[in-house]
C-alpha cells in the first residue's frame, strides 16, 4: 500500500474515533428534547421552562468554547476529548439525582461545558487529518449530533417511558463515558496538530473575536443553532398538544427530523465540495431557505393534519436547521488560518451557542402568551430571513 493510500484510511479511521465520540456526546447532550415531556411532568414544569433545560446546556458551552478552542490549540485533540467525555458524562449522571428543577439546570450547565468543548476539539482533529474533503468529512463528523439526538429519541425515550427518564439518562452517561475512554485508546494526532506552525492572525484572540466575516457568520449560527433547539425542544409538545398526535408519532417526528439532519450534515458539505468546488455561500442560503420554507409549513399545520404531510415537512425542517453545523464550522475554520482553527471554533460556538440559550425559552413563552405555536413558527421565520439577508452581506465582504 502507497503512503498516500495509508495516510487517507489513517484518516478515515480518525474520523471513525471522533465521530464515536461526537455520536456519544449528543446522545446525553441532546437527551433533554426527547426526554423533555417526561421531564417536565416529573417537575412540573411550563413550556417556558423546559426552554431552559436545552438553553442551560449551551449556556454551559457558550462559557467554556473560546477557553476550550484556545487548549486544542495548544495539546491537540486526543487528551481533551477523553476530559470532556467524562465531564459531560459525570455531570449528567449526578444529574439524574437532582430533586429539583434548578439543581438540574446546574448540572446542565456543568455537563454543557464539557458538550460545547468537543466541537472545537473534534474540529482540529478534522481540520488536519482532512487537508482535502473536507466539506464532507466534516459533515460526517456533525453527523454524530443528529445521529446521537435520534438515537436518544429511539433508544431512550422507550427506555424513559418504561423506567423514568432518571434511569435512561443514567445508561446514556455510561454509554458516554465508555465511548471517550475507548476514542482516547485509539485516536492518534498528527505531528503537525502538536506542534502547529502556521502563521496566525496578527492580534491573536482580540482580532478573532473582531473580525466581521467570522462575527457575522457566527450570527448567522446564532439564529440557525436557536431555530435547530427550538425545533428539537417543543417538536413534541407540538405534535400532541397542537396537532393532537401520539407520544408515539410525536417521538417518530422526532427521530425522523433528525434523520433529516443527519444527511443534511453529509450532503450540504459534499455538496460544497463537490458541486461548488469548496465554496460554501451557496450552499448557505440553500439552508437558510430551506428552513425558512420548513418553518412556515409547520405555521400552517393544525388538528387534523395528514401524517404524511406531517412527515414531509418534519424532514424538509430538519434537513436544514439541523443540518447546517458541518459547514458553519467548515466556515468558521476557513475564515482564518488553520493554527487558530480551534480557537475560532470556539469564538463561533460562543456566538452561536446565544441563540439556543436565548431562542427556546423565547419560542417557548410565545406559545405560553399566545396559547398557540403558531404564532412561534412565524417568530423564527421572521429570524431566518433575517440570516438570510447577514449572509448577502457576507458574501459581499467576504468570498467563501
Amino acid at each position: 500500500m502507497s503512503t498516500l493510500h495509508r495516510q487517507l484510511s489513517t484518516s478515515w479511521q480518525m474520523l471513525g474515533w471522533l465521530l464515536l465520540a461526537q455520536v456519544a456526546v449528543a446522545l446525553v447532550g441532546r437527551s433533554l428534547a426527547p426526554l423533555g415531556p417526561l421531564i417536565a411532568e416529573d417537575l412540573l414544569l411550563t413550556k417556558a421552562q423546559v426552554g431552559l433545560l436545552p438553553s442551560f446546556l449551551f449556556l454551559g458551552q457558550m462559557l467554556v468554547s473560546i477557553p476550550a478552542g484556545m487548549l486544542t490549540d495548544k495539546i491537540g485533540t486526543r487528551r481533551l476529548l477523553l476530559l470532556l467525555c467524562l465531564v459531560l458524562g459525570s455531570a449528567f449522571l449526578v444529574g439524574t439525582f437532582a430533586s429539583s428543577f434548578y439543581m438540574l439546570l446546574f448540572f446542565i450547565m456543568i455537563g454543557g461545558m464539557g458538550y460545547g468543548a468537543t466541537h472545537p476539539v473534534t474540529n482540529r482533529g478534522i481540520l488536519y487529518w482532512f487537508p482535502a474533503k473536507r466539506g464532507t468529512a466534516m459533515g460526517i463528523k456533525q453527523m454524530g449530533v443528529t445521529f446521537g439526538s435520534a438515537l436518544a429519541a429511539i433508544a431512550l425515550l422507550p427506555l424513559a417511558v418504561m423506567f423514568g427518564w432518571r434511569i435512561a439518562l443514567a445508561a446514556a452517561c455510561i454509554v458516554l463515558m465508555l465511548s471517550g475512554v475507548i476514542a482516547f485508546r485509539f485516536y492518534k494526532e498528527q505531528l503537525a496538530e502538536k506542534t502547529g506552525r502556521e502563521p496566525s492572525m496578527k492580534g491573536g484572540m482580540r482580532s478573532l473575536i473582531t473580525y466581521k466575516p467570522l462575527l457575522m457568520i457566527s450570527l448567522i449560527a446564532l439564529i440557525l443553532n436557536g431555530s435547530q433547539m427550538s425545533v428539537n425542544t417543543y417538536l413534541l409538545f407540538f405534535v400532541t398538544d397542537e396537532l393532537f398526535l401520539s407520544l408515539a408519532i410525536a417521538g417518530t417526528m422526532l427521530v425522523l427530523s433528525e434523520v433529516g439532519g443527519s444527511v443534511g450534515r453529509i450532503l450540504w458539505g459534499t455538496v460544497s465540495d463537490s458541486m461548488f468546488g469548496g465554496k460554501r455561500f451557496p450552499v448557505l442560503m440553500m439552508i437558510i431557505i430551506t428552513a425558512l420554507t420548513g418553518t412556515l409549513g409547520m405555521a400552517f399545520l393544525s388538528d387534523g393534519v395528514l401524517v404524511p404531510l406531517l412527515v414531509f415537512i418534519v424532514i424538509i425542517l430538519g434537513f436544514a436547521v439541523s443540518g447546517f453545523n458541518g459547514l458553519w464550522m467548515n466556515i468558521a475554520t476557513e475564515l482564518t488560518p488553520k493554527e487558530q482553527a480551534g480557537a475560532a471554533s470556539g469564538v463561533s460556538l460562543t456566538i452561536g451557542s446565544a441563540g439556543v440559550i436565548i431562542l427556546p425559552p423565547l419560542f417557548g413563552l410565545t406559545i405560553d402568551i399566545s396559547g398557540n405555536f403558531h404564532t412561534a413558527w412565524f417568530l423564527l421565520a421572521g429570524l431566518l430571513g433575517l440570516a438570510a439577508i447577514i449572509a448577502v452581506v457576507l458574501r459581499r465582504m467576504r468570498e467563501f
